[in-house]
């Protein structure tokens, strides 16, 4: 099978959107939808809150995909053989989530958890007298605070409105 990647224009980044994808590729975003049904190795990200994000091998594959299908004339189950015997197992999601929050991300969240550690410790309260330290509640019960539902009054004609709240 020719390379079909080097026939279209790939940018140099590590991630794609689903319309960069669409747009690189010629394909319709419905038709990208059902090729991730049917291929489950396309695509990253597939959460609830989070977009389709695509690899530069997703879209290489994209291109597989559509060449086995609308030149080759294979159907899906065929071209899905097909890629699994020309292609290796992709590696593990890990080196994609390096690149989305960044390398150095394990020794950043590391830093960020001796600050907090530091800053419990400066807030725990101490059994000396003469010093005095914030201290976080004892428990949510006791540091929640009620609503009180707002009072209503009819309005008067002419004389303003006061509304009172009732003292605990």
């Amino acid at each position: 099978m020719p390379d079909i990647s080097a026939q279209v224009d790939i940018p140099n980044r590590a991630l794609f959107k689903a319309a960069e994808v669409c747009e690189l590729t010629r394909v319709q975003p419905y038709v990208l939808r059902s090729w991730e049904a049917e291929f489950p190795d396309l695509g990253v990200a597939k959460n609830a809150g989070s977009p389709r994000v695509y690899r530069r091998v997703d879209v290489e594959q994209v291109l597989r995909i559509k060449h086995l299908l609308l030149v080759e004339g294979l159907t899906l189950a065929g071209a899905r053989r097909r890629l699994e015997e020309q292609t290796a197992p992709v590696a593990a999601d890990a080196p994609i989530f390096d690149e989305l929050i960044g390398r150095n991300a394990r020794e950043r969240l590391t830093a960020v958890k001796r600050g907090l550690q530091s800053i419990l410790e400066l807030l725990t309260p101490t059994n000396d007298v003469g010093e005095f330290r914030l201290a976080p509640p004892a428990s949510r019960s006791t540091s929640r605070v009620r609503a009180m539902p707002a009072a209503r009054a009819k309005p008067s004609r002419g004389k303003p409105v006061v509304v009172r709240r009732r003292s605990r």
